[in-house]
């Protein structure tokens, strides 16, 4: 005999309609009293939606993107009378190991290379009741914030600590009355449950408990599912990972604990596990709109170069923590000195332009200030100073933009890289340029000065630590001090890599930069 069962949305406090992002069960599957259905996400947080009966789904009611409501039926039941006796001995079970309780210590897990860390904030007192995954600490180093979960479920019988104070891995910091083991007590819905009497001794989460007979079940996580709470959602987000490609779930019924999104990360940094390259390394991917809805519309595929751009850009937006530096420099001599140089140029068959000279003046400021011509290790440890100086510069191109670099600019006179630049520039229009041409940069000059602007913010290049933007140049009246006179002003725009050069390193490069500009004759010096 069998009779169905709606399950609805319960009490989910002030929201009138919160979108389903999850489905965590599927028509046929046997769920449990109090089993994860559904996760909601509001604006606000994320929430799992639990069973209120035990049965097999019938029906599942909603589908990912809907919106719902208190009250509103999500999933149907078939509860069988096998089913009610099988929850009636798991209840009669559970009540037995409630009769055992236990006292549980709570101790500080591995939290990295800190050997103290301060406590900002206790989430519990004595007396509440704690779930496991609950956070009961949060604490703060000068690096990050963390927060201490619940390794098990109890009461709280004390709180060993208070805000001030400092704690380190295996510290004692709560005394939780609770059962001793869910996963020792209860097997799965319909099977004989047995318990071991406890020891009288306190039992410590730092000791090794024997693991059920079904490890598997606790170990691999299940296909098509992700069952995590809403703190480890965020604990996941926050760091960047995919739920999906975490392997690994070591909690009740296969469900993902913090533990595990941290064997995941660290997985990762070994390379024990390769990530798949995705569009916004976890970022939420823009949603796919039909815009012929809107009017006539022409879809052409990007280029590849365009592609390939794209990709490196984004790698280094994710990557590099990027700050940009606008400053100006007088080149009204530099300009003088380069049209006097137009009879010789033309002798020698070449244009120069100020490109030339912006060029020079870098690899003199990359000299001065040799951080700015480094790139960092792979493992973020130590900085790579280069020798030399290769330069490179941003070329846009019919089929996208690329970097050709110039070498040794420094030993490289004004006639000859001028020569170099309408040779190479030729050759990335055309398309053939070489991968040896565009490899082995310290610094990028991405310049705009033959078609304006005022300023701009150019992403760097990495694994370069630096890049120059430059703008035309404009007259504009300068106060010598007795008069207003016109100059030539040129707008510089310095990003640079915050994890390797400061502000203050910054001003100081763009202060030399603008000198070498405004007196071209120092870059002899």
């Amino acid at each position: 005999m069998s009779n169905l069962i709606d399950v609805a949305v319960p009490d989910i406090g002030d929201f009138d309609a919160v979108e389903v992002i999850e489905v965590l069960v599927s028509v046929g599957d046997v769920v449990d009293i109090e089993q994860a259905l559904l996760t909601l996400e509001s604006d606000k947080a994320s929430m799992e939606i639990p069973s209120s009966a035990a049965g097999v789904v019938t029906d599942i009611l909603v589908n990912i993107g809907d919106s719902v409501a208190e009250g509103t039926v999500v999933v149907r039941l078939k509860q069988e009378d096998g089913i009610s006796s099988a929850v009636d001995t798991v209840e009669v079970t559970n009540q037995e190991v409630v009769a055992v309780a236990s006292t549980i210590n709570i101790h500080v897990p591995d939290i990295g290379d800190f050997d103290s860390v301060e406590v900002i904030e206790v989430n519990v007192s004595v007396g509440d009741v704690v779930e496991e995954e609950q956070p009961l600490l949060t604490l703060e180093s000068d690096k990050a914030s963390m927060e201490i979960p619940s390794t098990a479920s109890g009461i709280v019988k004390e709180v060993k600590v208070f805000v001030g104070d400092k704690v380190a891995e295996g510290d004692l910091i709560v005394v939780l009355s609770g059962q001793a083991s869910k996963a020792a007590a209860v097997t799965q819905v319909g099977t004989a449950i047995t318990t071991s009497e406890p020891s009288p001794a306190p039992i410590s989460t730092k000791q090794s408990v024997a693991k059920p007979a079904n490890v598997a079940a606790l170990i691999s996580k299940p296909s098509g599912h992700i069952h995590a709470s809403p703190a480890v959602r965020k604990f996941a987000r926050e760091l960047g990972i995919d739920l999906a490609t975490v392997s690994t779930a070591t909690g009740p019924k296969g469900r993902l604990l913090k533990e595990d999104i941290t064997r995941h990360v660290k997985q990762i940094m070994s390379g024990a596990v390769k990530t798949a390259p995705s569009a916004g390394s976890g970022i939420p991917p823009i949603p796919t709109i039909d815009f012929s809805k809107f009017g006539e519309i022409e879809e052409k595929p990007l280029s590849k170069i365009k592609r390939l751009t794209g990709t490196n850009l984004t790698r280094a937006w994710l990557n590099v923590p990027m700050v940009t530096h606008h400053e100006v420099a007088d080149i009204t001599e530099m300009e003088t000195f380069r049209k006097s140089l137009k009879a010789d140029a033309e002798k020698r068959g070449v244009k120069v332009t100020f490109l030339a000279f912006i060029m020079k003046a870098l690899a003199a400021a990359l000299k001065e200030f040799p951080q700015f011509n480094a790139s960092l290790s792979a493992d973020g440890k130590s900085l790579i100073y280069k020798k030399y100086y290769n330069l490179g510069v941003a070329v846009a191109t019919p089929n996208g933009l690329v970097v050709p670099v110039f070498k040794d600019v420094d030993k490289t006179n004004i006639f000859d890289l001028a020569a170099d630049m309408s040779v190479i520039s030729k050759k990335a229009r055309d398309g053939k340029l070489s991968p040896k041409e565009m490899q082995g940069g310290c610094m990028t000059i991405s310049s705009l000065g033959g078609i304006g602007g005022t300023a701009f913010t150019p992403i760097v290049n990495a694994p370069e630590v630096a890049i120059l933007g430059v703008t035309r140049g404009e007259i504009q009246p300068v106060w010598d001090g007795h008069e207003f006179k016109p100059r030539l002003i040129l707008p510089l725009d310095l990003t640079y890599d915050h994890r390797v050069i400061d502000g203050s390193d910054a001003a100081a490069f763009m202060v030399a930069m603008s000198g070498y500009l405004n007196d071209i004759r120092r870059v002899l010096l």
